[in-house]
Parts: structure tokens; C-alpha cells; sequence
């Protein structure tokens, strides 16, 4: 086990990129992963896990570093030797790692990882606002949970395949899977393999998408024949996920602030052959009065602060500022009152959050019930996932009816 300069170097370069040029890791991953041909797959994952691993526990390596932002490549260096020797890596004697103190950074490791900022590598005001809104027992289980690096889920296209043929199509690769109980078109990897490189990704017979959101769409009770909104519909995984329950019948209407997003979309519902699909830009408010009480049903995958799926994005907890999280609180508010509107007399809704702060959960909910639109939907339940009890993102979604109108009296 040893440490080879390329593959360092490139690591280096790409934590510079995500630490003072503000760029997103997975993108820089990926990125990085393209840069030799002659990498092997062990050279890649070594790549995309380093990376993501002082990401993921930047606050600490900085501190047993004894390093500051914004960092010099020295300071990237130093918190490189931290990574290095805390896995066991025998430090070369290249001029950047010379002086490496190796049992000072077993110390302090040791002494840091008794204080849970340093512990879990989050920013104080992350932990003080996950202790408030959780409790400090829940909170601790489940930032532990959420530095847990994500598993690749694979959610089964039911339009082109079934998951068992998906599953043996996979085997041939030697790609591995197991089921995820109560999941009926998720399958989970063994290992970690790029399964985009797959002709059965490239002919729509899957697409990756976390177990937790995996279930909203069902949530929903989505059946073929219906008018159904995906008002936050992004880039589309649920979307897509809802044209195939609804088997390509009835009208599904992607909507989104962002043409860009829509257009991937687009991509992906022609791979994945679903043909259902209409895609509306909201430019101005009449996009959604057009649609007051057409749909039978709704959903809205809001705008949150994403402290579900910390697992799959570590550079959030460094991105993430807490005025954003009251602020997007206010958006959320807004867009349930707007986008609760399309949802007929008898028809449902489901508010989803890839969060676990009950701030931007249930208590929206119980908030939204107490305004003028929200009287007229009956709450019908709730589902709240936490990474530390399911192993999957952290999630959330309410679903609601919308009263019948009695009819007027004689």
C-alpha cells in the first residue's frame, strides 16, 4: 500500500478547486477521474474516495493540520499528510510530505475526536441547530449516519424491464446487487461501479436514485390515466419515476423555474422512453393558474437545505450558510400556498424534503393547514426517514386531500 504522485497530485488540484474556487466535489470528481487513460479502477477509486473523504472531514484534518482557510496548497498538503497517515499509508519522502509529524497527528486525532464538531466535521452552527431541532441524542446518531459515505441505489425503469432481469443483466457485467426490502424497483450495489458506462443505463432500463426518494412517488398514488404535476420537477428523477407507475398513460406535467434542468430531463425521459411527459417553464404566476384545480395530483419535491443527504453531497455542510436555511423556509411556505392550488377537489398532495429539521417538515405542514388554501385539505399522514434508522437519505413527505365542495343548497 502505497501512495503514487499522480494520483496524489491530482487530488491536491481537485480539493484546491472545491475549497477556494467554490466548485461542487462531484463535479470536480468527475473531472478528475477523466484526466489519465491509463487509470486502472483501483487508481479512480482512489482518486474519488480521497477526495470525497477530506471533503467529508475537512474541519478535523484542518484542525490536526493546524491549518486555516483559505488554503494555500502547503495547508492542502499538510491536510493531506493528516488523511495519509490516519489511514496508514506509509508517508514518501516527497518534498511537499517532509517533516510530516505523524505521532502529533495521532494525538491530536485522539484528543479532536472527543468534540463532536471536530468528530463529525460540521460547522458549530450546523451542530447547535441540529441539537435544537432534533434533541441532542437524535442529532448525534444521526450526523454520525450521515458521514457515512452513500450507497449507489439503482432504481428499475418498469417501462423497458423488470428488476430481476436488470439484476441478471448487471450479473453478466459483474456488477453485483441485492433487493431493498419493501423497495419494489430499487436494487442496491455490492460495490461501487460506474454504472453509467453500462449499455443497459444507456438503453433507459435504469436510473440512480437514492431509496428514501425512491419512495415518494408511490407515496403519491400516481395510476395510469391521470392529470399529475411535479411542480419542482428539476432534472426529474421522480418524475420519471411517476411516468413509469403511470405506465406512459395520462398527462404528467414537469415543471420547473429552470429551462436547463427541464432540458436534462428531456435526455432522460428519451432514454427512458417515457413519452407522457409535457415540460412548462414557470416564467410568470399564469403558468400555475392555468392549472388551479386540474390535477388530481400534485407534487412538491421543495427546495430544502439538503441536511438529509449530506451522505451523497459532504461539501453542503461547507456550502451551506444558515440564512439560507431560513430563507428557503420562507420559500417553502410560499410555493405550498402557490402550488397547492393546481390540486383539484378529491385530488392529493404530497409535500416532500430531502431535510430532517422538522422546521422545514412537519412544522410547514402543520403551518400550512392554518392558511386560507390550507383549510381546505385534510392532512392524511407523514413520513419521516432518518439516515441513522433506514441507512438511506434522510427524507420527508406529507401527503394531503383536497376537500370535495359541498354543493349548494336550495
Amino acid at each position: 500500500m502505497r501512495l503514487h504522485r499522480n494520483l496524489v497530485y491530482t487530488t491536491i488540484d481537485s480539493l484546491n478547486a472545491i475549497f477556494n474556487e467554490g466548485e461542487y466535489a462531484d463535479k470536480v470528481v468527475a473531472r478528475a477521474l477523466k484526466k489519465d487513460k491509463r487509470w486502472g479502477s483501483s487508481d479512480r477509486k482512489f482518486v474519488a474516495e480521497t477526495i470525497y473523504e477530506i471533503v467529508r472531514w475537512k474541519r478535523l484534518y484542518a484542525e490536526i493540520a493546524e491549518v486555516k482557510e483559505p488554503f494555500d496548497r502547503d495547508n492542502l498538503w499538510r491536510m493531506f499528510a493528516a488523511w495519509a497517515v490516519l489511514r496508514g499509508y506509509p508517508i514518501p519522502d516527497w518534498r511537499q510530505l517532509e517533516g510530516t509529524p505523524e505521532r502529533k497527528i495521532k494525538g491530536r486525532f485522539d484528543e479532536l475526536s472527543k468534540i463532536r464538531v471536530y468528530k463529525e466535521s460540521i460547522p458549530d452552527w450546523m451542530d447547535a441547530l441540529g441539537v435544537a431541532e432534533l434533541g441532542e441524542k437524535k442529532w448525534a446518531t444521526e450526523i454520525a449516519a450521515q458521514n457515512q459515505p452513500a450507497k449507489v441505489i439503482l432504481r428499475t425503469n418498469t417501462l423497458k424491464t423488470t428488476k430481476e432481469k436488470l439484476r441478471a443483466l448487471l450479473m453478466d457485467l459483474n456488477i453485483e446487487t441485492e433487493y431493498i426490502p419493501n423497495q419494489p424497483d430499487a436494487l442496491v450495489l455490492k460495490e461501487r461501479a460506474n454504472v453509467f458506462l453500462t449499455d443497459a443505463f444507456k438503453e433507459g432500463f435504469f436510473e440512480v436514485q437514492d431509496a428514501s426518494s425512491q419512495l415518494v412517488a408511490s407515496f403519491l398514488d400516481v395510476a395510469p390515466g391521470m392529470r399529475v404535476v411535479d411542480t419542482c420537477a428539476g432534472a426529474g428523477g421522480k418524475t420519471l419515476h411517476m411516468a413509469s407507475l403511470m405506465e406512459n398513460k395520462g398527462q404528467l406535467i414537469a415543471m420547473d423555474l429552470y429551462e436547463s434542468k427541464l432540458k436534462q430531463l428531456k435526455l432522460r425521459a428519451k432514454r427512458n422512453g417515457a413519452f407522457n411527459i409535457e415540460y412548462r417553464i414557470i416564467d410568470s404566476t399564469k403558468v400555475i393558474k392555468k392549472l388551479h384545480e386540474k390535477a388530481d395530483r400534485v407534487l412538491i419535491d421543495a427546495p430544502c437545505s439538503g441536511l438529509g443527504v449530506l451522505k451523497r453531497n459532504p461539501d453542503a455542510k461547507w456550502k451551506l450558510q444558515p440564512e439560507f436555511i431560513e430563507n428557503i423556509k420562507k420559500v417553502q411556505a410560499e410555493v405550498l400556498e402557490n402550488y397547492s392550488k393546481i390540486v383539484k377537489p378529491g385530488g392529493k398532495l404530497v409535500y416532500a424534503t430531502c431535510s430532517i429539521l422538522p422546521s422545514e417538515n412537519e412544522n410547514q405542514i402543520k403551518n400550512f393547514l392554518k392558511t386560507e388554501i390550507g383549510k381546505e385539505f385534510t392532512f392524511v399522514k407523514d413520513v419521516k426517514i432518518l439516515a441513522s434508522e433506514s441507512g438511506f437519505d434522510g427524507f420527508y413527505m406529507a401527503k394531503m386531500e383536497r376537500k370535495l365542495k359541498s354543493s349548494p343548497t336550495n
